[in-house]
């Protein structure tokens, strides 16, 4: 018994076969005669000899006897049945097998068979009479006996897969065979047609279908050929298959991919589907779905680019630091979510880009200000006309990669209607148990994204909702001092600027001084966006002056700020120069950082009304109301001031609202100054709640106000005594240049500033 191997044949019994000797070396090596057994076994994939293994073959392949075996290297073998592969042992000389017969199923008569073979055959002939050649090949046909002698002599030839044609061999029921046969014999009929009669209609509505069988197949053939021949013109079908299969998508995701690629070839380019199918395939190959390995950590490296990168925010990286040595002993994502809080301009953004340099991977950015709808964050669902894809997953495509450092910009601008909540969307995102199988709306299949490095940005956390804000870890952005605003515009900004406008080093010199000026004089922030701007505009104006010639290198000073920035420096409100009862000096914090309010109270003829201007918030008045208790209680002979007056108090300037508590020592001290008639010192400040038993309470952006403090030219600050620990995050410049005095009752700061 002989074992021969074949592929792509359709092998079945009572066909004779006609080979050439060198495609069976099996046949030839084993020396078989006429008579002999030989047994086929079907190969899943063309392979080689040397190849093959037990499972490179179908269970199922059929016999046949050797009937001619000539000189000329002609084999002819008429097969005889099929069987059941029980065992096949591959050696490098010989193939052999144990198997059973497997019997077909008699369910169709032998005249009903030769009905649909002749009805096949018949077809077959008209075909013909439209060629010339057909008549040269008509008496070839009518040799046939059967159609499976028809499907076997063609099957090389059919259009269809081997595991097709493996699925005819394989069909025990004869009726169902003949169907197999009968399909593919048809669409290998109709494939031919294709090419000369592809306008002609099809009469009969079964031929129709199997016209169209073909049509797409034979599209996909010449697309494949077309492609072949020009890569550079690749089909997008073809394109996507190879994304596809290049990708490293979840089973899932590859499912979902595989299924709209479908419909995709289904809908055609004119349908119109097609461009949102496309634009799906296309969001969803295009991203990085591959798990990146965790790249080894230089801290000393990291420490230096945080340096270089930003100048002061000791305290900020020191804290990045510490995250960053955590991810490099866990050698994986880790660590709280960090949220930056501070100023405009004081750096917190760009440090999220240092941080990604410093770990050697993307970075991303994601602006939430404004965002008010879900989708925004999960996406929209594919349902609606012109869906897209959430901003967190068109950050992680446009960073290329499966672990970019994401900085989600002003989050604290977040707002909701009726289209959802996007806060609430953001805790699957920020929360480490749960980001692993982030689904977004519009892609429908989870995406891991708990290698990404969050970190978050915000001027203020009042607005931030209480469950989001407790994944997070805040750390403050207190501000810069001047002398670190000068450093970080002699180091960053101005070279920057300078580079941007074309100038060398040679052709601008700024001064010190004049740094200095511009800083105190032309700008009023915690951070230096403002500085930017004006160091940009004093470059351009320098530019003008060394394209018309009139200077090779300009050089600026105080005195030709106003020449160049083209502005008038801007007025800071100052300490006053004189003393007067009833007004006071606060401090108050804003998203600019921080700023000096004068309080001021009088008495004015009425009937113990309370008057309150400034666009003061509610807060505010509150904190009025408990501050005229506080001084009755503390004067009880003073009362008729307040019954036979009116008490106006007012916070300058009228134009800006205000509210907050962080007044309320501030009020309390000037209408106690405005009933005893002591006047408060200019060069005192202070800052802190206040409740009805006189405590001063403790306050938020005490770094921000005390750096106003200095720039207003107060010398003493009061501040509540719980805020004390709060001094380790203000400037050492800062604390030199003040006289802070911690305060735990009214009483106290009644009696340091004279007025008890």
């Amino acid at each position: 018994m002989v074992v021969v191997p074949f592929y792509n044949l359709v092998i079945l019994p009572g066909v004779t076969f006609y080979f050439q000797k060198e495609y069976f070396r099996e046949i030839v090596k084993r020396e078989a005669q006429v008579g002999d057994e030989v047994v086929f076994i079907m190969l899943k994939d063309d392979k080689n000899r040397e190849e093959m293994t037990e499972s490179d073959f179908y269970p199922i392949g059929a016999t046949g006897v050797i009937e001619r075996l000539d000189k000329d290297g002609n084999i002819g073998i008429r097969t005889t049945g099929r069987i059941s592969i029980d065992t096949i042992e591959i050696t490098p000389d010989d193939i052999t097998v144990t198997a059973t017969d497997r019997p077909d199923v008699e369910d169709m008569t032998d005249e009903e068979q030769q009905a649909c073979f002749e009805e096949v055959r018949d077809a077959v002939l008209q075909f013909l009479q439209g060629y010339q050649w057909g008549i040269l090949v008509k008496n070839y046909i009518m040799q046939w006996k059967s159609l499976g002698e028809m499907t076997a002599t063609l099957s090389y030839h059919l259009n269809i897969s081997n595991e097709e044609k493996y699925e005819i061999i394989s069909e025990d029921s004869i009726v169902h065979r003949m169907k197999l046969m009968e399909k593919a014999l048809y669409e290998y009929i109709e494939v031919q047609r294709i090419g000369s009669e592809a306008q002609k209609e099809q009469a009969e509505s079964h031929e129709q279908i199997y016209r169209e069988e073909a049509i797409k197949k034979q599209i996909e053939i010449l697309q494949k050929r077309l492609d072949d021949m020009h890569p550079e013109n690749v089909s997008d079908i073809r394109k996507f298959e190879q994304k596809i299969h290049d990708s490293a998508m979840n089973e899932e995701a590859r499912a979902e991919a595989e299924k709209i690629l479908n419909r995709m070839k289904q809908e055609g380019q004119n349908g119109h589907e097609y461009g949102m199918l496309y634009d799906y395939l296309d969001f969803v190959t295009g991203l990085c779905w591959e798990k990146a390995d965790f790249s080894e950590i230089d801290l000393s490296e990291a420490e230096n680019i945080l340096e270089e990168d930003h100048f002061g925010l000791k305290k900020v990286k020191q804290r990045v630091i510490q995250q960053i040595a955590v991810m490099a002993l866990n050698k994986k994502q880790s660590g709280s979510i960090l949220l930056f809080v501070g100023a405009p301009g004081t750096g917190k953004t760009s440090i999220g880009q240092s941080i990604a340099k410093a770990l050697h991977r993307k970075y991303a950015r994601v602006s939430l200000g404004g965002v008010r709808d879900e989708a925004e964050i999960r996406g929209h669902r594919r349902t609606y006309v012109g869906a897209m894809p959430g901003r967190i997953m068109e950050g992680i495509r446009r960073s290329g990669a499966s672990n970019p450092v994401m900085v989600l910009d002003e989050i604290d601008k977040l707002s909701h209607d009726y289209s959802g909540d996007p806060a609430s969307a953001l805790l699957e995102v920020l929360d480490p148990e749960q980001n692993s199988a982030f689904t977004d709306h519009y892609m429908n299949v989870p995406y891991d994204l708990s290698d990404v490095l969050f970190i978050c940005t915000a001027n203020s956390v009042d607005t931030i909702p209480e469950p989001l804000l407790n994944r997070m870890e805040v750390i403050q952005f207190p501000g810069y001092t001047e002398s670190e605003k000068v450093q970080i515009a002699r180091r960053h900004l101005l070279p920057k600027a300078m580079e941007t406008m074309g100038m060398k080093a040679s052709n601008l010199k700024v001064s010190d001084a004049a740094l200095h000026s511009m800083i105190s004089d032309y700008t009023m922030e915690a951070g230096v966006r403002g500085l930017k701007k004006c160091l940009d505009t004093l470059c351009r104006t320098a530019a003008v002056k060394l394209v018309k010639g009139e200077k090779k290198s300009v050089s600026v000073t105080p005195k030709k700020l106003k020449e160049f920035l083209d502005s008038r420096p801007i007025q800071h409100d100052r300490i006053l120069k004189d003393a007067i009862p009833g007004v006071v000096t606060g401090l108050a914090w804003t998203q600019a950082g921080g700023d000096i309010l004068f309080i001021e109270a009088v008495f004015t003829e009425g009937k113990g009304q309370t008057v309150i201007t400034g666009q003061l918030g509610d807060v505010m008045k509150e904190s009025i109301q408990i501050a005229i208790s506080i001084v009755k209680g503390m004067y009880p002979k003073k009362a008729e001031l307040f019954e036979k007056n009116d008490l106006h108090i007012h916070v300058p300037a009228g134009a800006i609202p205000k509210d907050g508590p962080s007044a309320g020592i501030t009020m309390t001290t000037a209408i106690a100054s405005l009933v005893t008639g002591k006047a408060v010192a200019p060069e005192y400040a202070m800052t802190g709640e206040v409740s009805l038993r006189g405590v001063v309470m403790p306050i938020g952006g005490l770094p921000e106000k005390l750096m106003a403090a200095v720039r207003a030219g107060i010398r003493t600050v009061f501040i509540p005594q719980e805020n004390v620990e709060d001094l380790e995050e203000v400037a050492e410049e800062v604390k030199e240049k003040l006289n802070i005095i911690p305060v735990h009752k009214v009483q106290e700061v009644l009696k340091q500033t004279g007025i008890k």
